[in-house]
């Protein structure tokens, strides 16, 4: 199946919008924790913000799936836009520990390498009605790659306040310049969102609704996915820049540059992963390539050096990503159509969730001392998480799904 004119014009605006914004989660994800640190706080504070941050994005997604099919796709994105400026100008002009908390959980502000926030399953729903099958896959890993090519050069961007220091700019000044960017890249999502089409029922072929002859699978797949984002949670980015600056006592520059070649191969991985996924399936292509890269990460938990843990960290990054395009194109496949609004936000819900309650244990137990505690325990949950997705989806047709034709 081939994109329609039409349909491809929407799908370069949605591509242009999923860069822009990862561009700057890409360095805030690693600026977080530095500017947390400047304005005085600790490790703990930085994990109890990461939770806020996800927290108020999982019930933004949960609000959207039960009630989002009955507004338009094109004014939520409009209005995610909005709120995505003011939370920038909120963290550029706050200093107090609890206004940054409010803002962080009512906010589109991302600690972590993916995409948790609202705009998420919104931009799901519209690109799953541009093409079918392997085409679908094909484009759900061009969404994917664009953000993390994108989240690889904003890494990179997290060294300007060093260089702006150099010059002579208060520290802390330019940290605050960079949420003002973050805050000029949502009007830029505005104008963006704008030119969108309406996508009335008609266009579409259906009525979006909430969750029905689908709901049992996508339950179990939610309840999965929320063990994988839990584990997740304990080494979003900005807890893993943590990590890095507190073991190693890693440079912000540094730090930039090397979440900058994690973006890259993150990259990579996406783009091998539609091929991986034609030869041995979407469920085989999610679990086989994950299990090593949970073993990589906790290697890289008890390396002795810092170019030891590095390594490890990237050749997990070669590996980790694979399984999110095919993750996508899995959950839009094995349900009808009409429920593919509704079942992106259900999906999405239990993961945002589950992530956010992790951060703030993570920071906690960085506090305690215990600096390898949460990237063992991301590792082990992940490999569980692995095993049980494979074991309960193995007999299901669309294990090997990868057209439409070969689940309707």
């Amino acid at each position: 199946m081939t994109i329609s004119a039409p349909a491809a014009r929407e799908v370069r605006l949605l591509l242009i919008g999923r860069g822009l914004r990862a561009f700057v989660d890409g360095y805030v994800a690693v600026l977080l924790p530095a500017y947390l640190l400047a304005l005085g706080y600790g490790t703990w504070q930085v994990g109890l913000l990461s939770t806020a941050t996800l927290l108020g994005s999982a019930l933004a997604t949960l609000a959207l799936g039960a009630w989002g099919h009955c507004a338009s796709q094109r004014l939520l994105l409009l209005g995610a836009a909005l709120l995505m400026t003011a939370t920038g100008i909120g963290f550029a002009g706050l200093s107090a520990f609890w206004p940054l908390l409010l803002v962080a959980f009512v906010g589109t502000l991302n600690p972590s390498s993916g995409d948790v926030s609202v705009f998420l399953p919104l931009e799901h729903s519209r690109l799953s009605l541009a093409a079918g099958g392997d085409a679908r896959t094909r484009l759900f890993a061009r969404y994917s790659l664009t953000g993390a090519l994108c989240a690889a050069l904003g890494a990179l961007a997290a060294a300007v306040p060093d260089a702006l220091a150099g010059l002579g700019v208060d520290r802390l000044t330019a940290l605050r310049s960079m949420f003002v960017a973050y805050a000029g890249v949502g009007g830029l999502l505005c104008w963006l969102y704008a030119r969108l089409p309406e996508r009335p029922a008609s266009e579409q072929g259906h009525t979006p609704v909430p969750l029905g002859p689908s709901r049992a699978i996508v339950v179990k797949l939610a309840a999965l996915f929320s063990v994988d984002a839990f584990a997740g949670g304990l080494v979003v980015n900005a807890l893993l820049a943590l990590w890095l600056f507190e073991r190693f006592g890693l440079s912000l520059t540094a730090a930039g540059i090397f979440f900058f070649w994690v973006g890259v191969l993150n990259a990579l991985s996406l783009l091998a992963a539609p091929w991986v996924a034609r030869r041995i399936g979407l469920l085989n292509t999610m679990v086989f390539t994950h299990i090593p890269s949970s073993l990589l990460l906790i290697l890289a938990a008890v390396a002795p050096s810092l170019s030891l843990a590095l390594g490890f960290l990237l050749l997990r990054a070669a590996l980790s990503q694979m399984d999110v395009p095919t993750r996508s194109a899995y959950v839009m496949a094995v349900v009808t159509p009409a429920e593919r609004a509704a079942a992106a936000s259900f999906t999405a819900v239990p993961r945002s969730l589950a992530a956010a309650l992790s951060p703030s244990l993570g920071g906690a137990l960085f506090a305690a001392g215990w600096l390898a505690a949460p990237l063992l325990a991301c590792g082990c949950l992940k490999i569980a998480y692995d095993v049980a997705l494979w074991r309960a989806f193995r007999q299901q047709p669309g294990a090997r799904v990868i057209s439409d034709t070969e689940t309707k």
